[in-house]
């Protein structure tokens, strides 16, 4: 890595409770010493990814986005498709970054067609370069970017499990759907709406009788 640059990447996006997350972190060559440890956030155990990412955070320039069930819910109403939400997301979270420090270059994961977050961008953005990757978390930067989106889809989810008064398990298994329909005897369907992703073909299963 020769120049410095902003990687971007998500977590929640197939959990089906808790919020959508983008991260994105400007890496530099002079934050390299600093970031030891840090890789796809896949490949790390909770506890690591909230340690690193505090290490991050002290030492680069980054954003986190986070929607919530609730406004995540809205806005996969309005855009009906979830590579145009996370585009705005993304757009959002680099955005946000280039207001720190200036970048020529971002890297993300190959979620989508890189010109419908190009689209999406303010004017700060409009003359960066995108670059679209599979694999991108073997980046510096786009690891970095995803321990901080796990980090804070982490301790997100624990907040609604706190505030819902059950815990929320990760990913969209049978034990999702278990404590999802727990949730609904004990809240309500409208409690659903408050900690879940109801797009997911979970709620369809939740709420059959």
């Amino acid at each position: 890595m020769d120049k410095g640059h902003i990687g971007v990447d998500e977590s929640g996006k197939g959990d089906y409770f808790g919020p959508l997350v983008v991260g994105a972190c400007y890496v530099g060559q002079e934050h390299l010493a600093e970031l030891e440890g840090v890789k796809d956030s896949k490949k790390l155990t909770d506890k690591t990814a909230i340690s690193l990412a505090a290490q991050i955070k002290r030492y680069c320039p980054h954003n986190v986005i986070s929607i919530g069930p609730a406004k995540y819910n809205e806005l996969y109403e309005k855009f009906r498709n979830l590579n145009r939400l996370l585009a705005w997301g993304h757009a959002r979270a680099i955005e946000n970054v280039l207001e720190q420090h200036p970048a020529d270059l971002v890297i993300s994961d190959q979620f989508a067609d890189p010109s419908g977050l190009k689209r999406q961008l303010f004017e700060k953005g409009k003359s960066i370069e995108l670059r679209s990757v599979v694999r991108a978390e073997s980046d510096i930067a786009v690891a970095a970017a995803s321990v901080l989106a796990r980090a804070e889809f982490l301790w997100r989810l624990k907040k609604l499990g706190e505030e819902a008064g059950m815990e929320l398990p990760k990913g969209a298994s049978q034990m999702v759907v278990a404590a999802a329909k727990r949730l609904v005897q004990k809240n309500g369907r409208s409690g659903l709406a408050q900690v879940a992703k109801l797009h997911f073909k979970t709620t369809q299963e939740v709420l059959s009788v």
